[in-house]
């Protein structure tokens, strides 16, 4: 879930646009993945300072505080399996003496598969929430998307808390629920960058980390239920839970804004059109005057939320676009035409190894290093150290994600992202204690630079016109294509009597491979991008010397 650098540069974007009508950056970016991106009739944006500005802080400090609870909570699977293992869930499908073995924190083949199968359906269905989530959000605005993420909350709580109770099998259902929501939630939010645009880098930012730490929800159940002595059962810990989706109800209804905000982009051509209806053709005219004053009380405000001046914003965004080296490669071109390019087939085939990998880890964590380790509680402790790594990484990454994204090419993130996910399934497949946290601190680091890094090469390849379509169907097929976690599973258990090693090595193989591919084609294509930009540099200005000696 990493849209948020894209929404960001949106928002200053449509100002230091070009004037080629053929780009596609001149389209205002759009998360329907299925739309065209026009606004329905009433559901007009509104622009941020027609809102008071303590409204608008209150409204971006809520939804922090509803995303640090609600946005990505089942990504702290590894945290509460141990509980659920400890509660005996699926523990019915185990022998008697595997039953024994469950009672001690230990998981028998079927009981690990059936919690595993939770955790991929609950991360399949935030991938492709994000199809039906754009769609909603554009054409019913944020309210509506809030209210629908807070809906499908209560519905997971409640099949959660009682599933013990539900004549049929309510944990997978209610974990995917809980997953539902949290894309809903999330990405309603992302709008809320433009309350205040001279800050909205650190708004997404503080979303984006809200995101990333609520993962640690479930890390502080875990601890509560082991001070408890599991006196404190999921049941207790779910209906509690239920005051996050009615409170997100109740600010969604009452505080949080029913439309989404205008960019920048937005305001400004709000502003020019009113300029432009006004008829200077007719002197000393009253309606003139009054139009005349509102179109500059327009400008002023705009002016104030900006902080920077267009032309140093247009000369930072024109800098980033030289850096990243493929800027524009596909602008221009239909969804259909730019999925049929190897730009995005490779960039899919490395989203769908590398969404497996990350999943496959989460969820398997502590068995692997049970077996690597040989030791229960050397594994316990590396879950440990995971469950509460997993949620800071996040958070302390984003100004490193940052930096490099800004700052270098699109081929150097892509081969940094290789050489990381190398270097992760090298020491994932060493039997040492030190390999084990060496691999969950590059982990928790690499997972929201792989995230972000993939929809910042959507924007700059893809352009903004098709992003909703073509980054959807990115993760879309990634997510779907993450229910071959289960088969790695059953390989795991079936086939290598538990030893990860096979399945370690053989996703390292296939991601250095696709890596390799996707890094070398991206290079060589952003070399004939940057040639082709210096002949037509030239082309200019061997068109410009001419006109000037005539003149």
């Amino acid at each position: 879930m990493s849209l948020h650098r894209v929404s960001s540069m949106s928002s200053y974007e449509q100002v230091v646009r070009g004037s080629s009508p053929a780009r596609s950056e001149h389209k205002n970016m759009s998360f329907n993945p299925v739309g065209n991106g026009k606004v329905p009739a009433g559901k007009e944006p509104v622009g941020a300072f027609e809102v008071s500005k303590p409204k608008r802080i209150f409204q971006v400090a809520i939804a922090v505080i509803y995303c640090l609870f609600a946005a990505g909570v089942v990504f702290g699977y590894a945290a509460i399996k141990p509980v659920l293992v400890q509660e005996g869930v699926y523990s019915q499908f185990c022998e008697k003496d595997e039953f024994m073995s469950s009672e001690l924190g230990r998981t028998c083949y079927e009981q690990e598969i059936r919690l595993n199968l939770m955790f991929t359906t609950a991360a399949v269905a935030t991938n492709v929430c994000a199809l039906p989530v754009g769609t909603v959000l554009d054409r019913y605005g944020p309210r509506i998307s809030g209210i629908i993420g807070s809906i499908l909350l209560t519905v997971g709580a409640l099949l959660m808390a009682f599933a013990t109770q539900l004549p049929f099998d309510a944990y997978i259902p209610g974990y995917l629920f809980l997953a539902l929501g949290g894309p809903f939630i999330f990405i309603s939010s992302f709008q809320l960058s433009n309350t205040f645009p001279q800050n909205s880098g650190l708004i997404l930012a503080l979303l984006t980390g809200a995101f990333d730490s609520s993962s640690a929800v479930f890390l502080f159940y875990r601890l509560i239920y082991s001070a408890s002595h599991g006196s404190f059962t999921p049941q207790n810990f779910f209906l509690v839970y239920l005051v996050v989706p009615i409170s997100i109800l109740v600010v969604q209804i009452f505080v949080m804004p029913a439309h989404s905000y205008k960019t920048v982009g937005e305001l400004i051509t709000q502003a020019e059109e009113r300029n432009e209806d006004i008829d200077f053709t007719i002197p000393d005219s009253e309606d003139t005057g009054r139009r005349h004053q509102h179109r500059e009380s327009v400008v002023s405000e705009t002016t104030s939320l900006l902080g920077k001046s267009a032309i140093n914003q247009q000369t930072e965004e024109e800098k980033k676009k030289q850096i990243s080296g493929v800027w524009g490669a596909l602008h221009g071109r239909s969804a259909l035409q730019q999925i049929m390019t190897p730009w995005f087939i490779f960039i899919t085939l490395f989203t769908v190894v590398q969404m497996t990998r990350i999943n496959y880890f989460v969820a398997t964590v502590r068995t692997q290093y049970e077996y690597m380790l040989h030791s229960d509680a050397l594994a316990k402790h590396v879950n440990h150290v995971f469950d509460v790594a997993l949620p800071v990484g996040g958070v302390l990454s984003i100004p490193f994600i940052g930096l490099v994204l800004d700052n270098t090419s699109t081929p150097f993130t892509l081969a940094l992202l290789v050489f990381v996910a190398i270097a992760i399934g090298v020491l994932g497949v060493l039997p040492f204690l030190w390999a084990a946290y060496g691999n969950v601190i590059l982990f928790v680091l690499y997972r929201p630079l792989y995230y972000t890094a993939v929809s910042d090469y959507a924007a700059k390849v893809f352009g903004f016109q098709t992003f909703g379509k073509v980054y959807g169907l990115i993760i879309c097929l990634a997510g779907l294509l993450n229910f071959s976690q289960s088969g790695l599973d059953a390989m795991t258990h079936k086939v290598f009597h538990g030893d990860p090693l096979p399945i370690n090595i053989g996703l390292l193989v296939i991601a250095l491979v696709v890596g390799a591919v996707l890094v070398g084609y991206v290079y060589h294509q952003s070399r004939h991008l940057k040639r082709d930009a210096l002949e037509e540099t030239e082309e200019n200005e061997d068109m410009r010397m001419p006109a000037a000696n005539g003149a």
